[in-house]
């Protein structure tokens, strides 16, 4: 009798015990920092930049799944969920909220704390959008980096009239959804004017419109086409190549991953880098610093890439000047 009391009284804590083991992992696994990582896009358009935030963290110590988690949250294109999604990385009491894949991101997570420290990359000045007091000293809760795309699309007008010297009309692309197409214009149409050029708007928010402007522009015998830098844009760039290439027009697109897929030209900020610079912020915050003490990084890395494949699919013959300018050629 003694002995079958023992022998359950031995199995009952060996089945404890071994319940106990998981929910101690559990318990472990739960006392990692979190991240909030506040997307625009969805997780197979944004693999790029999450790879090069997630290589920053890396570089600071921190791996995901390993000493770090992250709460993932994605708009899926839908620039008006980014304040709900952004109020409920809050709720979940992240240590830090990366706000990434537009300005708008970063806007909604200042409007929803004061307290969570901030990363973010902007395309736009961070000062004039009201998410930092200075580029030196940030102060309040919000860091980042500022990443050169909308103020570089007076320079892609400038390049692509460098290699179409004949068109007298360039068609812009443009996502009437993004809250910097109206900054976007304004700054196109004065450098168009000072180049003597005209420019026409067309609005893509889909890839059906896609389709439309692209052939409106060959049946309006449009002479080259300009890609403004709208983050909706990226998940697009095989979609964009395909339709430039299918209807012969030259065009000039803001980051090197449209070029890498058959884009003409691309001239812009390297997303990995800026990203990566994102991840390593992050990891400083995680380690104590303040986001107040960090001074805006600014992505100052400007590619120019052509692909020259394309080039002479198109029957076009690149300026030896504008050739010898490219960060690199993709023959």
């Amino acid at each position: 009798m003694a002995i079958g009391i023992a022998r359950r009284q031995f199995l009952s804590a060996l089945g404890g015990g071994m319940v106990a083991l998981p929910l101690a992992a559990r318990a472990q696994q739960s006392s990692m920092q979190v991240i909030g990582f506040l997307g625009l896009l969805s997780p197979e358009a944004f693999t790029l930049p999450t790879a090069g935030f997630l290589q920053g963290l890396s570089d600071t110590g921190y791996v995901e799944g390993k000493n770090v988690e992250i709460e993932y949250r994605w708009a899926h294109g839908h620039f008006d969920q980014l304040p709900a999604l952004a109020s409920d990385l809050v709720r979940r009491q992240v240590i830090v909220l990366a706000a990434l894949g537009t300005p708008a991101s970063a806007v909604a997570a200042k409007a929803a704390t004061t307290t969570i420290p901030i990363v973010f990359v902007t395309g736009d000045d961070p000062v004039h959008i009201g998410l930092v007091d200075s580029l030196n000293r940030p102060g309040g809760n919000a860091t980042g980096v500022y990443m050169l795309t909308t103020s570089l699309e007076p320079k892609r007008l400038e390049l692509i009239r460098e290699l179409i010297p004949n068109a007298s009309t360039i068609g812009v692309i443009v996502d009437p959804n993004s809250p910097d197409t109206s900054l976007q214009m304004r700054e196109l149409l004065a450098a168009a004017s000072a180049l003597g050029r005209q420019i026409k708007i067309f609005n893509v928010s889909s890839e059906n419109e896609a389709d439309a402007a692209f052939a409106a522009i060959a049946e309006q015998r449009i002479g080259a086409v300009l890609v403004t830098s709208a983050p909706s844009y990226l998940p697009l760039r095989q979609k964009f190549a395909a339709l430039a290439a299918s209807h012969a027009l030259p065009a000039i697109y803001f980051f090197r991953a449209f070029a890498e897929v058959g884009g003409l030209m691309s001239y812009g900020t390297s997303l990995a880098d800026a990203y990566r610079q994102a991840g390593i912020y992050t990891g400083r915050i995680l380690k104590g610093e303040k986001p107040s003490d960090l001074p805006i990084q600014q992505s100052v890395k400007v590619e120019l890439i052509i692909n020259m494949k394309t080039a002479k699919a198109l029957g076009l013959t690149v300026p030896l000047p504008l050739l010898g300018r490219a960060d690199e050629v993709i023959e």
